[in-house]
């Protein structure tokens, strides 16, 4: 029954039968198969297909959260009785903002220092994708903002508090001030993280209350690409303190406060709310909160 409900959660994450069977591993008329199957097991139709997947019906959606909630409790489960036998270990998935990945290889580094036979994978996202691939299963945890858009039922730990710096290359005048405004950068050549970014809707929020409308020539979803388009010279960006220290180091660029309302925000782990957690996910919070008092 679980393989079959890991099956329906995975049509009706991808919308496409064909790309549920491949993101499984499995044939297309296996997929089928086991859908049909768990759909005459709970005596009713889960999906609207005829020549291809008609989304989820009324029942569908309702199954689909205990779909969820009944794969997350029994791989739970399953953790637990590993770290029983074996002690803590296993394979955590963390999807994390952009702006925190930094913070992601200082978390991952600390954890797997402490419980060596933990492995992780770590994957850039936006914010809305975090949560999306928390809900469908996809990552057992993610770094991203904490209360600045909802959640849902998520269990948090704050990390650390995001505040903006202006990066500039070394020659630019900005890079001569103690701390700039919003406004300051209204005449400058600015590359910013894309539009789906929630750390762009937070900059623009900020340019906004000083009255300005940012015009960003280069849109990127990589802050690495940002730091290097940066270096060129002619060019300006914003990101948070932690990640713009780590990409200015040794190239010439500049990092400035940057002074004005709305530049304060919390970043922390983020997991589906469950109790219990796995051992390992448990461990993971509490090796989050050691970091926030750091």
């Amino acid at each position: 029954m679980i393989h079959k409900l890991e099956m329906f959660i995975a049509v009706a994450k991808e919308g496409h039968f064909g790309r549920a069977a491949e993101s499984l591993g499995i044939t297309q008329p296996t997929l089928s198969t086991g859908i049909k199957q768990l759909e005459e097991a709970l005596g009713v139709q889960l999906i609207f297909r005829g020549a291809r997947y008609g989304g989820l019906t009324p029942e569908g959606a309702r199954a689909l959260v205990w779909a969820r909630k009944l794969v997350g409790d029994t791989r739970a489960f399953r953790e637990e009785m590993r770290v029983s036998r074996h002690g803590l270990s296993g394979h955590l998935r963390l999807a994390v903002i952009p702006t925190a990945l930094t913070w992601a290889a200082i978390l991952s580094a600390h954890f797997a220092q402490a419980h060596p036979k933990v492995r992780f994978t770590i994957l850039s996202r936006t914010s809305t994708e975090v949560l999306k691939m928390l809900e469908n299963l996809e990552v057992d945890a993610g770094l991203s903002y904490i209360g600045n858009e909802p959640l849902g039922r998520m269990t948090t730990a704050p990390i650390y508090t995001e505040r903006y710096m202006l990066v500039c290359h070394a020659d630019n005048p900005l890079a001569l001030q103690s701390e700039v405004t919003w406004a300051d950068l209204a005449a400058e050549n600015l590359c910013l993280l894309t539009p789906d970014m929630q750390n762009r809707r937070i900059i623009n929020q900020c340019f906004m209350e000083a009255d300005v409308t940012p015009d960003a020539l280069v849109e990127a979803n990589s802050t690495l690409v940002l730091a290097a388009i940066v270096e060129q010279g002619g060019w300006v960006t914003v990101l948070p303190g932690d990640m713009a220290r780590f990409l200015a180091a040794g190239k010439g660029l500049a990092v400035v406060p940057i002074a004005g309302a709305h530049v304060e925000h919390k970043v922390g782990l983020v997991a589906p709310h469950r109790q219990p957690h796995t051992p390992v996910l448990e461990a993971l919070l509490r090796a989050a909160q050691g970091l926030a008092t750091r």
